[in-house]
């Protein structure tokens, strides 16, 4: 093919699926004929062109996902589109927690639409395999799937064959891994002196229990430990074109990811991870009406899982060696609760193995003239196995070694979706008209097999990991809620209709419904889902046919509604069983007694909501700006409350219910610049920003629920009403008592003494106790935003993107937890107080738990900034390439994370807990990298 129908075929199909929303760079030789080509999005069920888009959707092209070292596609989307918050995962082949507009419940999830799939996790995909992404945000772009998109979806499109000659690609990076702003901690010496002045603190005199460093000559750091600087690698190839009426695109990739926990000791795996992936799409036309297509995915992943040793490695004495020098294994730390890292990254093995199969049949017939008709029938099935080991523990004292023990969890997933629409699009003059109806039925059912063993002996090789082989063997398939064992199988099938209707493209409707019903639903299984939106292209009026600053002006506004089935529940009453616990004359029976109290009629979760935007594109296109202002109700939201004490009830305190509502509202603006400067320049700049409150607006019978992190029974997260969800609860420090004098001029405080924390009486009792406890801050940014700048110099092209979040509140739980004598970070050694006058923030060194209490020194500023990609790139000349035969080589080096500014005592402010109630606690959560990678795109 040639370059510049090369050219002309790619600028098509980027522009044919999406815009270009961030500071990726284009070819600089398109970018004046990139703004004369019509633009076209992936709504539900169909496409439609952008400009006639009444909905909230953002669009992602192949580009925006190109050459990121990011196993997972929505990793690469961070920071690119306002409205939507990426938190990503450390651990290789880790899934980011999307969350558009807020958080509308504790337990669903974003769905992505992959070429008809449903599925919440896309862990499989390869980013290079993707044309193009619509992110779904406002519920009426998002009622047309009902039932499962009520967090929020994204609908991706795979590449497909066009063109008649064949075209075939090669990308392949290979990088380092490095982690970053790796907390310091003290030292041994500093160590030894704040174990030390803690013991006198505690008023303990006894010389013999004073650490001397002369005893402990070690001084290591356990991070240095634990962590390596690790490579990652990935290659692709891929083909594509057409054969007659058969339209083709095939490829094939691979990633390795060693990950950044130290391997190739005792019998630990580490933390890596490989995929291997295998992509086919094919689509051919029988006749002028009739295509029939297949899209195929097969993926097959190894992960490595280590036992994660950061919370140890943060908490472990620098005092003791990694080995112990008298006996050559592992040191024991004797009297003190805390594992060795070292010796708990090594002395465990897991690992987990999934095939993944995903395959998607179409037929699509045009009939009449007006009217086709499309029926899509896909499967989903994933094999996961996945096993633990760890051996006998040599070097812990013989009291408290175990016989080695293998577990092991095999699950089977097997899911379908059948869609079947009909559409009639027909034009009537300055009329414009498109009607779709359809139904569409999915069934998701798992099962899961565990089993275990005693005295299974690993002699280096997967293979000696057989259940079989060892004692004790145990095994279940049914429900164990205790072993996180469990089965399932659900249900939806839906009718669903739209209309989209516009005059003259200047005045547009947008109107569905949707009909679902649920095998999850006990009661009133099926609901009803409607959502209508309108627009205006105030650009296509006559009075403004004589101004040239405008080429698109557009009002809209929408209004939807959605549920959620897939919601936490139990339709089993637990019981405990009790020997002896009936009796009849003298003698006991064993006997059951209900355990927990349980709702049966947990019901739907809905969300509604719209929103209002105005989209606006100025001077011949170059600069676009898209503004929207949102506001939606969550309602019936699952999750556990408090229920006061019910005799006989091991649940009371977490009661699960449709118990929760929940309202999101905010703004949000995305801004983009494009332009050429000469035929040689082109230059681009973008930005986005939201901002968003998130509120509890009620909960069942005024009640709340403490949950969290909890250290010695008191939980740092209340959910109530009035304050945003994950919202940190507890005492509110004003200072430290300095002398005996201040101690006894406050409240009442337990605990309270020179040294100590000093909490607020909020009420004014002259008491401190549960009563003073208050909310301590929120977990949810107040605002997100991303900017970048591109450019495309002769054969070189740069691009920068930004990243941050502010106004968002960090539990470092890392910190609060001590149990007995674990190490300090430097920050609270050079902090601390140690005498009156030296500190009134940093209390003294304690393991006093009534100054160990959730309060706000522990809270601290979740906000950062961070330069998320950096990307330099040369493409070689034309000629130089056709010379070569090939049609285009460019080389790139490129860098992400490598900067990030904040002020958090910890590794990232970027903190991933797939629980959102607790999405804000940092506790041994893996660390995000930096990563360094040197890449090439070869295209002939």
């Amino acid at each position: 093919m040639k370059q510049s129908n090369l050219k002309y075929s790619c600028l098509i199909a980027v522009l044919y699926f999406g815009m270009n929303v961030n500071a990726q760079t284009t070819p600089k030789d398109t970018a004046a004929k990139e703004q004369k080509i019509e633009e076209v999005v992936l709504i539900g069920y169909g496409s439609q062109k952008k400009e006639n888009v009444t909905g909230s959707i953002g669009i992602v092209s192949a580009k925006d996902l190109a050459d990121k070292p990011n196993s997972n596609p929505m990793s690469s989307v961070q920071g690119k589109i306002a409205g939507v918050n990426i938190t990503n995962a450390g651990a290789p082949g880790g899934s980011p927690r999307v969350d558009i507009r807020g958080i509308g419940s504790l337990t669903g999830q974003t769905v992505f639409i992959v070429d008809g799939t449903i599925t919440d996790d896309i862990s499989f995909l390869n980013p290079q395999d993707i044309e193009s992404m619509s992110v779904l945000k406002d519920p009426s772009s998002l009622a047309i799937f009902g039932a499962r998109a009520s967090n929020g979806a994204v609908i991706i499109k795979t590449k497909t064959g066009r063109g008649k000659k064949p075209v075939f690609s090669l990308n392949s990076y290979l990088g380092i891994k490095k982690v970053t702003n790796i907390p310091e901690m003290a030292n041994a010496d500093q160590y030894i002196e704040l174990y030390n002045e803690k013991l006198r603190n505690e008023g303990n005199t006894d010389p013999t229990k004073f650490l001397s460093r002369a005893n402990y000559p070690a001084d290591t750091k356990w991070f240095d430990e634990i962590f390596r600087t690790s490579i990652i690698n990935a290659n692709d190839f891929s083909a594509s074109g057409s054969i007659g009426k058969l339209n083709y695109y095939g490829s094939i990739g691979n990633l390795q990811d060693e990950g950044n926990l130290a391997a190739g000791r005792g019998i630990n795996s580490g933390s890596g991870f490989n995929r291997m992936n295998t992509k086919l799409n094919l689509s051919y036309k029988i006749t002028d009406n009739l295509t029939i297509g297949n899209n195929f995915t097969f993926s097959k992943i190894r992960s490595d899982v280590a036992q994660n040793p950061l919370l140890d490695a943060y908490t472990a004495p620098p005092i003791f060696s990694t080995m112990n020098p008298a006996t050559g294994d592992y040191q024991f730390f004797n009297g003190y609760s805390i594992p060795n890292p070292r010796a708990k990254l090594d002395m465990f093995r897991s690992q987990i193995r999934e095939e993944r199969l995903l395959n998607n049949i179409f037929a699509e017939y045009k009939f009449l003239k007006d009217f086709t008709v499309r029926i899509s029938y896909t499967t989903d099935n994933t094999n996961k196995n996945k096993y633990e080991y760890t051996p006998r523990l040599n070097y812990v004292p013989v009291s408290d070694q175990k016989d080695p023990v293998l577990v092991t969890r095999d699950s089977r997933n097997r899911n379908y979706v059948w869609d079947n629409t009909l559409t009639w699009k027909k034009n009537f003059g300055d009329h414009n008209l498109e009607i779709l109806g359809g139904f569409s039925r999915t069934r998701n059912s798992y099962s899961e097999t565990y089993a275990s063993a005693q005295k299974v002996y690993y002699d280096g090789t997967n293979e000696s990991l057989n259940i079989l082989n060892g004692t004790d063997l145990v095994i279940y398939t049914d429900d164990r809620p205790k072993l996180d064992l469990n089965q399932d199988q659900y249900r939806i099938e839906s009718l669903f209709a739209r209309l989209n209707y516009d005059y003259k493209g200047k005045y547009l409707l947008n109107a569905s419904v949707r009909r679902d019903g649920s095998s999850q639903i006990s009661t009133e299984r099926f609901k009803i889902f409607p959502a209508v939106s309108a627009g205006w292209v105030i650009s296509k009026e006559d009075f403004m046919s004589g101004q040239n600053l405008f080429n698109l002006l557009k009002l809209r506004a929408s209004y939807g509604k959605l549920g959620n089935p897939n919601v936490k529940r139990k339709f089993t009453l637990n019981r405990t069983i009790i020997d002896g616990g009936a009796y009849y004359g003298n003698t006991g029976y064993p006997a059951a007694t209900i355990d927990q109290i349980i709702d049966p009629s947990i019901g739907w979760e809905t969300t509604s909501g719209g929103d209002v935007g105005l989209e606006m594109a100025l001077f011949n296109n170059k600069l676009k700006i898209d503004a929207n202002y949102f506001n939606k109700d969550s309602k019936d939201v699952v999750y556990g409350i408090f229920q006061g004490t019910v005799s006989g009830a091991s649940n009371w305190r977490d009661y699960v219910t449709n118990a929760y509502s929940f309202n999101n509202k905010g703004f949000e603006v995305a801004v983009n610049y494009n332009t050429k400067i000469n035929e040689n320049i082109t230059f681009g700049i973008y930005g986005n920003y939201t901002g968003l409150k998130n509120k509890i607006t009620s909960v069942y019978g005024g009640s709340y629920l403490e949950a969290g992190a909890s250290l010695f029974g008191n939980s740092v997260i209340r959910l109530q009403e009035g304050q945003a969800v994950g919202s940190y609860y507890g005492y509110q420090v004003v200072g430290v008592f300095q002398n005996a004098d201040e101690v006894a001029a406050s409240a009442t405080q337990n605990g309270a003494k020179p040294g100590a924390f000093k909490f607020a009486d909020l009420d004014g009792n002259g008491i401190i106790d549960t009563r003073d406890k208050t909310f301590l801050g929120s977990p949810i940014p107040k605002g997100s935003y991303g900017f970048g700048v591109n450019m495309n110099i002769y054969d070189f092209d740069f691009a920068i993107d930004f990243q941050g979040v502010f106004g968002n509140k960090i539990y470092n739980y890392n910190r609060e937890q001590r149990y007995g004598n674990e190490n300090w970070d430097l920050d609270f050694y050079n902090n601390r107080w140690h005498g009156a006058g030296t500190s009134n923030s940093y209390s003294m060194v304690t393991n006093d738990q009534a100054i160990i209490l959730p309060s706000s020194f522990y809270v601290e500023d979740g906000s950062y900034i961070r330069i998320r990609n950096i990307q330099v790139g040369y493409n070689l000349p034309k000629t130089f390439a056709k010379s070569m035969s090939i049609t285009k080589l460019r080389l790139y080096v490129s860098a992400q994370n490598p900067w990030t500014s904040f002020k958090y005592n910890g590794f990232s402010p970027e903190i991933l807990n797939s629980d959102r109630v607790q999405m804000g606690v940092d506790q041994n959560i893996y660390p995000i990298s930096a990563i360094y990678t040197f890449g090439m795109n070869l295209t002939f």
